[in-house]
């Protein structure tokens, strides 16, 4: 072993570093997931004391749960009595052109706050979030601004937003501290309203929209919300809440290389935090990453920077991706049904079921059951695993499903 520490010590001396730093090196290290981008914080919801930590004010980026302080200023003016959940709101070309996920409006739609509220907090819907910001403040950057006025004001003092759905921006920072002190501050503020977070799934226009954060909802007890999120730079992040026997804890996460190993990290912390009762309901095992091994897996900084390109890839119109087909069925029930049970067996938090109906020289329509929002390699995967329960799927490149008519729910 050639170490600094060793070429400057003596024989006995040497032994005893070399012993001290092969077990070091041996040793697990459960409270790191992640490379630079992993920070963690657990907090007491009531006192606000610190719990646990690893770097809770290094800079991140907050992904989707910057959507929890556009809820916060949601709350705050229906509380205030200067919006109601009835209120419409009209998505504008603007917000409909926002890259996913997405609820995929056209402009002109009007949905209601209520609606619009439930869209940002299961689907993470980054049209629906421009929407909001329109609604209120006229513009998606002046509403960002109310958004870090905001943060001062409850204490979170290294973040600045600058737009309503947390896609990516240069200057849109936050902390794991900040990020707790938001969800503690929304509970506290608004218990009433802090209910949407634990929301599983609701209906829109006929097509059901699960929440992103459903494993720790269901599979975690105690766990009533609240968010999660994921860019390229910030990794996968979650900020969530659970309650046990009275006791309320908020966790902050950021960092994951993916969405189960943040979900099972997070219930890690909890489970510490609550006297290190594992409650979690899995039965996936995964390991956690050392920072000091913290070198992103090719495969997965390829999903990442795939995922980043389709978030940036521009507001000029339809962004589009890989996709799966199912199967093609003489009923539109029949393919959403397929559809809907395909992407569960994906698994996958961005993947959407649509439907897109195709006319056959014999002028009879059939409907293609689709699954979208997949990069090459999970289109791939998912074929692959419905080949061997004997499954039909056709991979889709992003030519064949730009190609593809997709209908309105």
């Amino acid at each position: 072993m050639d170490h600094p520490l060793l070429r400057r010590a003596g024989g006995f001396l040497r032994s005893v570093l070399a012993a001290i730093l092969l077990a070091l090196a041996a040793a697990p290290a459960t409270a790191q997931i992640g490379s630079g981008r992993y920070a963690s914080i657990v907090i007491d919801a009531a006192s606000g004391r610190v719990l646990s930590a690893v770097d809770p004010d290094e800079p991140r980026r907050p992904a989707s749960l910057a959507k929890v302080m556009t809820a916060f200023l949601v709350f705050d003016a229906v509380a205030e009595g200067r919006a109601r959940l009835s209120d419409t709101l009209v998505i504008s070309p603007n917000a409909a052109a926002a890259p996913p996920s997405k609820i995929g409006l056209p402009p002109g739609t009007r949905i209601t706050l209520e609606q619009a509220l439930l869209a940002i907090i299961t689907k993470s819907a980054n049209d629906v979030a421009v929407a909001i910001a329109e609604h209120f403040a006229g513009s998606e950057p002046a509403f960002a601004r109310l958004m870090t006025l905001k943060a001062r004001s409850i204490g979170m003092r290294e973040t600045v937003f600058r737009n309503a759905s947390g896609l990516p921006d240069r200057e849109q920072v936050t902390t794991a501290r900040d990020m707790a002190t938001l969800g503690r501050r929304i509970i506290l503020d608004h218990p009433g309203f802090y209910r949407y977070f634990a929301t599983e799934q609701f209906r829109f226009r006929g097509k059901v929209h699960r929440n992103h954060n459903l494993r720790l909802l269901t599979g975690y007890e105690g766990t009533d919300g609240i968010k999660t999120g994921f860019i390229r730079e910030s990794g996968f992040n979650v900020l969530v809440s659970a309650e046990r026997d009275g006791r309320r804890v908020v966790a902050a996460v950021f960092g994951g290389a993916t969405a189960e190993e943040r979900d099972r990290h997070v219930a890690s912390l909890l489970d510490d935090a609550f006297g290190g009762t594992a409650r979690f309901a899995s039965h996936t095992s995964f390991a956690l990453v050392s920072r000091a091994n913290a070198a992103t897996p090719q495969p997965e900084r390829a999903a990442m920077h795939r995922a980043e390109r389709q978030a940036t890839r521009g507001r000029q119109g339809p962004v589009t991706d890989w996709a799966v087909q199912v199967g093609a069925f003489s009923t539109r029930a029949q393919a959403l049904s397929a559809a809907r049970n395909a992407e569960r067996q994906i698994g996958i938090a961005r993947a959407e079921s649509t439907v897109t109906p195709v006319r056959t020289r014999s002028g009879r329509t059939l409907f293609r059951a689709q699954v979208t929002n997949l990069t090459a390699a999970e289109a791939q995967r998912a074929c692959s695993d419905r080949a061997r329960r004997k499954q039909a799927c056709t991979a889709i490149p992003p030519a064949g499903v730009a190609s593809s008519p997709r209908p309105r729910d």
